[in-house]
């Protein structure tokens, strides 16, 4: 176990004590404390586990049950420990009202590339067994009831649910296994574990599935067809229903690399290391980390990240066997985590990255400030024009607020660089203090070709010289009254009346 101090608000000074294993990761941490009813003070995993344990163990067990059952709790938290399952937030709180349910990691149950059909069985079953007790202790209170009687009422599935089993990690999995997400037999494996979870959790009640056949994964087939013959002696179960978790503290608490059926979209954490994922496929392909780095090097990546149209036909391929997924993005978004939806507004960090650049059009002075998004992308834009007119500087400060606005509602940065890139107005001319353009047709020219080569990567030439478009420069020195040109007025020149 270790013991580390932390917060889920980052702009709180006060830090919480949490103890955990220590090979869980510090956003664990941070998950346990969210998790957690307890307003301040330390946190322990134990006393937090506890709590939920010793609910489910003081419910008396099911009627089919065997009598010399151990208590299931112990079991519980062991999967807990070894982070391949763990409770919902509704049984952390204990929150009466709320659905309870179980999430499981499903890379845990891959062992040296071969899935663990029995243990995932055995696992699901167990979720199951607490659920349902779960639900028939609560049962005659919710109704108004009171528990008279050991034996529980038949149970009545117009009643709803009495729990949901959730699947998280999916991609991680499929890693684990050598299998490509964007792939017809990764698709395949993913179905067949949706419908093995349906139907282990189905066993036994009104509307149970029936075992069925996949080629890809005959040991998953082999384990439907065992539990369809052994379940039907029991009846009467409640309802459990099934599906794919959305983000939350618990698939943090977990250490999932992907939430619910999502890909990976990245292959490397956010400290810059290669994910257990990436080592995985890897390993599969008979590549080292350095071998893959030297094909990358060379312009040949041995991994490509799965995109959002894999997501979708994955989406696809596990919805009929599913009550519960979350909702699909938006097909043609290919980053699912920098764009937004119209009308929401992404906040700015409290601390800002960006550059600041003074140079100079034509000898016209300009200042460009950027801010940034905590991912680097463009967040604001500030130019100021400090030697124009007060009409003019304020033109330019409430453009670049509007562009500023537009950015963080999520306009793309290119639709503004090819609206405004190559603009001609003056001031216009020499581009001084910035090697990224020698000559610019204006001031937003210049300003969206340097975003161009700084945000996107993309360096844009200088536009031609049009015929009979002038240098608007500003002259370095005054004239004075003996550097007047021969073209001058003559200095002593008397005024007349005009009639």
């Amino acid at each position: 176990m270790r013991t580390l101090q932390t917060n889920t608000d980052p702009d709180s000074a006060v830090l919480r004590s949490v103890t955990l294993p220590s090979v869980w990761s510090d956003d664990a941490a941070q998950a346990l404390i969210q998790l957690t009813t307890a307003e301040g003070g330390p946190v322990r995993l134990a006393s937090e586990a506890a709590r939920w344990v010793e609910m489910i163990d003081s419910t008396p067990p099911l009627p089919h049950s065997p009598q010399d059952a151990p208590p299931i709790g112990r079991s519980l938290s062991c999967l807990l420990l070894m982070q391949q399952m763990a409770p919902n937030a509704a049984i952390w709180r204990n929150e009466p009202d709320g659905q309870p349910g179980f999430i499981i990691r499903l890379s845990g149950f891959v062992q040296d590339g071969i899935f663990a059909t029995e243990h995932f069985a055995a696992c699901l079953k167990l979720a199951c067994d607490g659920l349902r007790r779960l639900e028939a202790a609560r049962r005659p209170y919710r109704s108004g009831d009171l528990p008279l009687f050991d034996d529980p009422a038949p149970h009545d599935d117009s009643n709803g649910p009495a729990g949901l089993i959730l699947l998280t990690d999916l991609d991680a999995c499929l890693a684990a296994l050598g299998l490509d997400y964007d792939s017809n037999e990764g698709r395949a494996i993913a179905s067949a574990i949706a419908r093995f979870t349906r139907l282990v959790a189905r066993s036994g009640t009104a509307t149970p599935d029936s075992a069925f056949t996949c080629p890809q994964a005959p040991d998953i087939e082999q384990a439907s067809i065992a539990i369809s013959s052994t379940m039907h002696s029991v009846t009467g179960l409640a309802l459990i229903e099934t599906g794919f978790s959305s983000p939350g503290p618990v698939d943090a608490l977990l250490d999932v690399e992907a939430c619910g059926p999502g890909p990976i979209f990245s292959l490397v954490t956010n400290q810059g290391g290669l994910r257990p994922s990436t080592l995985n496929r890897l390993a599969h392909k008979g590549l080292s980390p350095e071998a893959a780095l030297a094909l990358a090097l060379d312009g040949q990546p041995p991994l490509q990240p799965a995109g959002a149209q894999a997501h979708a036909l994955m989406y696809d391929a596990i919805q009929p066997f599913c009550d519960h997924l979350p909702a699909l993005p938006e097909p043609e978004m290919d980053d699912l985590k920098e764009k937004l939806g119209r009308g929401v507004r992404r906040p700015l960090p409290m601390r800002q990255g960006g550059f600041s650049q003074r140079t100079s059009i034509g000898g016209h002075r300009l200042f460009m400030r950027t801010g940034e998004f905590e991912d680097g992308t463009l967040a604001s834009l500030t130019l100021t024009p400090p030697r124009e007119s007060p009409m003019a500087r304020g033109l330019m400060e409430c453009f670049s607020q509007a562009v500023s606005i537009g950015l963080q509602f999520g306009v793309p940065l290119d639709v503004f660089v090819e609206q405004f890139a190559y603009s001609r107005f003056g001031a216009c001319g020499t581009v001084e203090g910035d090697d990224m353009a020698s000559y610019a047709t204006s001031m937003l020219d210049y300003a969206f070709r340097a975003l161009s080569e700084a945000y996107l990567g993309q360096r844009m030439p200088d536009a031609p010289t049009e015929s009979g478009e002038k240098q608007q420069e500003a002259p370095m020195l005054p004239f004075g009254p003996e550097q007047d040109g021969p073209s001058s007025r003559p200095k002593n020149r008397k005024l007349r009346l005009v009639g």
